[in-house]
């Protein structure tokens, strides 16, 4: 029985979804739970499954289409369905499940659309239809409604020429000067292109051989309009709303690393392998049970204290950022964590990222540190109210008992929701944190 296909609604708060990619093609045999096409939302890119067997009759939207959840996307039946009612009335051809791949379009030089009928095309037909200076009108649409696709323009072929007719009695040759003639002879130049009215003249040919000049050819654009893809818009929705809600302020403090990096290396002789990162999730877990304001939300005017520290950890992506959550750090152990975050990491590379990772985090840690960057303001992660930035580790001159010493520093850069959050507390938050980071054994206390 014939099914229709439709957005998903992955999470809570989607409401749309963009189909960035088409896994099988129309006429492809599939089979429920193989993978049919992908999604991107507004925080990642998922690969929806067929709930269903059958053939793949119809796509309602092209690739890059943004759908609202719920929406028909496409449809999956028996290759001799008659699918015409799922279509609004359209009649539509049973799909060959043998056939190799789909025709091209007809070869045509005739109008297929009546004049000043409206093209309807994908803008990407469009593009290619400008660079290959193919009119679009004769161009047969098949996608939906008629709609013209890339592919329809990448087929399509002019219908071949019309014999041409036979050729007329050679005319009597051109007039001209000696000069010209003479001029003409050595250039290769057929003096009836010239067009002189009575006879050509050496002026003549300088203005032909100036009208035909090869231009030089257009220099590439200077600015290119792209689009934002949905991760793009998201991020750009979410920082925007960031900053409107909350008054924010950002405290830097130096940490001198020498005792993780000790600790470190102590944890790696016994074969337990963990990043600053991981580190760093543990200590400032610690220290957000000691500080509640650093680790709530607020609500309708309202503090929403939470009593576990659900850590957020910056990802960067090819095309963006995503904060997965690892949940409740300060109850688990530093390998837990560090397994954790290295799940997190590829999944959300990979793109198989759960939308419940990307929520409920309580406090988030983005690390910038591997791009030797010294200082940043971080933006808040709502409904967050506070954000910890990273920076790079490197050996500085510090005072140490009234001699220069060589440390390894680190700067911390903590931007804070000033709405909730006093500098004061912020910058006990910091004295905490450095105090850990400087004295591990601090985190036995």
């Amino acid at each position: 029985m014939a099914k229709v296909v439709v957005m998903p609604k992955l999470g809570l708060t989607m409401t749309e979804g963009t189909v960035s990619k088409w896994l099988k093609k129309v006429g492809d045999e599939i089979k429920s739970g193989e993978p049919f096409f992908e999604v991107e939302t507004d925080k990642l890119t998922n690969t929806i499954e067929a709930n269903t067997d059958g053939v793949v009759r119809h796509f309602f939207v092209e690739e890059g289409t943004t759908v609202p959840v719920l929406d028909k996307v496409a449809i999956i039946a028996a290759a001799d369905e008659d699918i015409s009612a799922l279509l609004g009335g359209a009649p539509a051809a049973a799909a060959a499940p043998e056939a190799p791949a789909a025709a091209a379009p007809a070869a045509s030089a005739a109008p297929v659309r009546a004049p000043g009928e409206r093209v309807v095309a994908a803008p990407a037909a469009k593009k290619l239809a400008k660079e290959l200076g193919i009119d679009l009108a004769l161009v047969p649409g098949t996608g939906p409604n008629g709609r013209i696709t890339l592919d329809d323009v990448k087929n399509w072929k002019p219908a071949p020429a019309a014999p041409a007719a036979p050729a007329a009695e050679e005319a009597p040759k051109t007039k001209a000067s000696p000069l010209a003639a003479a001029v003409a002879k050595d250039l290769g130049i057929d003096l009836d292109k010239i067009g002189a009215k009575d006879r050509v003249l050496a002026e003549d040919i300088l203005r032909y051989l100036e009208s035909t000049r090869e231009k030089a050819p257009e220099e590439a654009p200077r600015e290119e309009v792209v689009p934002m893809n949905g991760m793009r818009k998201a991020i750009a929705k979410n920082m925007l709303n960031s900053h409107m809600t909350s008054p924010t302020v950002t405290a830097n403090l130096s940490v001198d690393m020498s005792a993780m990096k000790a600790y470190r290396e102590q944890l790696k002789a016994k074969e337990i392998k963990v990043s600053y990162t991981d580190l760093l999730v543990k200590f400032i877990a610690k220290a957000l049970t000691e500080f509640p304001l650093l680790n709530c939300s607020v609500e309708d005017n309202k503090i929403v204290y939470k009593h576990y520290v659900n850590m957020g950890v910056a990802v960067a992506l090819d095309n963006g950022l995503v904060v997965p959550n690892v949940p409740d750090a300060d109850k688990k152990s530093l390998t837990e964590i560090s397994k954790e975050i290295k799940e997190l990491a590829k999944l959300a590379r990979e793109g198989g990222l759960p939308m419940e990772k990307l929520r409920g985090g309580t406090f988030t840690i983005t690390n910038l540190g591997m791009y030797g960057i010294e200082s940043f303001t971080p933006i808040i992660n709502q409904p967050e109210v506070a954000i910890l930035g990273v920076t790079t580790m490197e050996d500085r001159a510090v005072v140490r008992g009234g001699e220069i010493v060589i440390r390894p520093m680190m700067t911390l850069s903590l931007t804070f929701d000033h709405r909730v959050v006093d500098g004061s507390v912020a910058a006990e938050f910091l004295q905490r944190v450095k105090a850990l980071l400087e004295n591990p054994a601090l985190m036995l206390a």
